[in-house]
């Protein structure tokens, strides 16, 4: 489980359209043909920094389906490019977003609620994830096969999503998650959150970078045990992206980064993730040390292949907290 919330800076958030651009009143019907763009509130998916809001405007199809439309940077600070490729977390992050995005401005879920996220799961088709000349455009198909409501108010939501890029398929993906209001949240928390009693953990060192391929100490989530195969999870909570605004749990990105990262010190080879499914059990403590184990599927030769899918866990005080399965590809 992990969960995702978002303290706004106003206690209303207004959708208003923007007053007129400079020197438009002089130039009447001069925008009627230009496609406009902007980002979605960074309130919707719970971002504090509009730089890491990737979508940029939806639409209702129907009761259940919506299409969403986001935007991928040629260069990200954290999400970063691979041999020429975009980062498939990138999609992960994307379709998170999506989740918040529809809860707050189509089922009515008020800002200030939490959402406990159980699983996210994508699939990416690798040739489509080169780097062009341009941002990457994109348009996600939304279906939501699973709506729970508690009276009138949004209780849970499972959705599914296809990502379109020049209308190719570009990747699939799929998450859960529940609602709480800000009363139920704390009732589940508050045994967890009092820094006094439950200190934080001190930063730990990271593994070396380019054992997990990354390139700045800053950016490892893996901190090196003794026993094979096991690492303390890092957490540094000055991170700008991975922590993008104060939490008092381990937020799932983080999660599903500690298990690419150790999926990429179990293959001897580059690797680029192909498909990635997470199921989150219980929250990730802040200040309590989790050990991820990475296991590769059981191989009929002694090296693993290219496409050795690799299991990875995390554990808190001898406890699941979440489980992932990384299938690979070279790249």
């Amino acid at each position: 489980m992990t969960a995702s919330t978002f303290q706004v800076e106003h206690p209303t958030l207004r959708t208003a359209p923007p007053k007129a651009l400079t020197g438009a009143s002089s130039l009447p019907g001069a925008f009627d043909h230009l496609a406009l763009t902007t980002t979605v509130p960074k309130e919707f998916v719970h971002r504090a920094a509009v730089a890491e809001v990737l979508l940029t405007g939806w639409e209702r199809t129907d009761d259940t389906r919506f299409t969403v439309r986001a935007q991928w940077p040629r260069a990200h600070s954290f999400f970063t490019a691979v041999e020429g490729r975009h980062d498939p977390l990138i999609a992960a992050e994307t379709i998170r977003q999506v989740g918040s995005l529809l809860a707050h401005a189509e089922f009515g879920v008020p800002l200030g609620h939490h959402f406990l996220m159980w699983e996210l799961n994508i699939a990416v088709h690798p040739e489509q994830l080169h780097i062009g000349a341009a941002p990457a455009s994109l348009e996600l198909d939304i279906t939501c096969p699973d709506i729970k409501r508690r009276g009138r108010t949004l209780a849970a939501l499972r959705y599914e999503a296809v990502i379109r890029r020049d209308g190719q398929p570009l990747a699939t993906g799929s998450a859960s998650y529940s609602c709480a209001s800000p009363t139920v949240y704390q009732r589940l928390r508050t045994p967890h959150t009092h820094t006094t009693t439950h200190p934080r953990l001190p930063l730990t060192a990271p593994v070396a970078p380019q054992t997990v391929g990354r390139t700045s100490p800053t950016d490892v989530v893996l901190t090196p045990l003794t026993t094979p195969h096991h690492w303390q999870l890092r957490l540094d909570t000055r991170h700008p992206v991975l922590f993008d605004h104060p939490v008092d749990h381990v937020p799932g990105m983080v999660l599903i980064e500690a298990a690419r990262q150790a999926t990429a010190t179990v293959l001897p080879h580059p690797l680029l993730p192909l498909s990635l499914t997470s199921t989150f059990h219980r929250y990730a403590e802040l200040h309590t040390p989790c050990i991820i184990k990475a296991t590769p599927t059981p191989h009929p030769t002694p090296n693993p292949g290219p496409h050795t899918p690799v299991q990875i866990t995390g554990h808190q005080n001898g406890q699941p907290v979440f489980h992932c399965t990384v299938t690979p590809t070279p790249h």
